[in-house]
């Protein structure tokens, strides 16, 4: 078996079955899933590095279904939001937003002891929730346990401010979310504490992976019918999920997109989403 190179840097033998999971779990149909599995590991060879191998794996999805490609890229697509950490955060409030959140971008409120800016503050059914978010750009780096202790200093602070003066100060579920991994001894600490974790694929249920499938909120850089520079035209735009994008088609038209592209782009979409229900947890 072949020994290939993750993106921390570290080393592992090559597994088939996690490959060809992943593709099942976008949506990929077993034929489809076995045969890109063959492929990749009988054209594998040692030192090859795990970006290499999603891009082969990627490259033949996308000539099956592009909707089921496009729902394996969603870590890359993620990755493609930045460099900014904004673009991320206005994506995670949609996530909570279709998940019957009422949300609150970047929020100022006061602590004890100073104001504090939360990435995203929610309401829904009488619970609060505030939520600090850490974007990287590299797949290889993890959140570790110097992140998880700031984010909850931040969150006694807001609790144990003084209501005398700043009115109630309501946080029921505090969150820690990035778009990549944690350390273990961020887990353990945020378990410990009481602070709520969600990255790429932790916890084993309800990450950010498997809350994209639930609420079918996607990024729209994870469209395969897009060039990268209008992907990067519509982020600045304000324009981070596939759901905005159908909604505000008619900025399509200002890229000089002919009507077939433009029609292309918005079965792409729909293709995505009606896969929501076919895939997931």
């Amino acid at each position: 078996m072949a020994e290939i190179l993750k993106a921390d840097g570290t080393r592992e033998d090559f597994d088939g079955s996690k490959l060809e999971t992943s593709l099942l779990r976008s949506g990929a149909s077993r034929a489809s899933a076995k045969r890109i599995r063959e492929i990749i590991e009988n054209t594998l060879v040692t030192g090859a590095r795990t970006q290499d191998i999603y891009k082969r794996a990627f490259q033949l999805l996308r000539s099956d279904t592009r909707s089921v490609a496009a729902r394996y890229s969603l870590r890359r697509a993620l990755f493609d939001l930045g460099p900014t950490g904004h673009p991320f955060e206005d994506f995670v409030a949609e996530l909570f937003r279709k998940d019957g959140w009422d949300v609150q971008w970047r929020r100022l409120i006061p602590g004890k002891c100073v104001s504090h800016e939360v990435d995203v503050y929610a309401t829904r059914n009488g619970e609060y929730l505030a939520a600090e978010l850490k974007y990287h750009n590299d797949p290889g780096y993890k959140t570790d346990v110097k992140v998880a202790l700031y984010v909850k200093s931040r969150l006694d602070d807001i609790r144990n401010c003084d209501p005398s003066v700043n009115g109630t100060c309501p946080i029921d579920h505090g969150y820690l979310i990035t778009n990549t991994k944690f350390t273990g001894q961020a887990i353990d600490y945020a378990t410990c504490a009481g602070v709520n974790l969600i990255g790429w694929s932790y916890p084993s249920e309800g990450n950010l992976y498997d809350r994209m499938l639930v609420t079918g909120v996607y990024p729209v850089t994870a469209l395969t019918t897009l060039k990268k520079g209008e992907k990067r035209l519509l982020i600045e735009q304000g324009i981070v999920t596939t759901e905005q994008l159908k909604k505000k088609r008619e900025v399509l038209r200002t890229f000089s997109l002919t009507p077939e592209r433009i029609g292309s782009i918005i079965a792409e979409i729909d293709a995505l989403t009606d896969g929501t229900s076919q895939v997931g947890m």
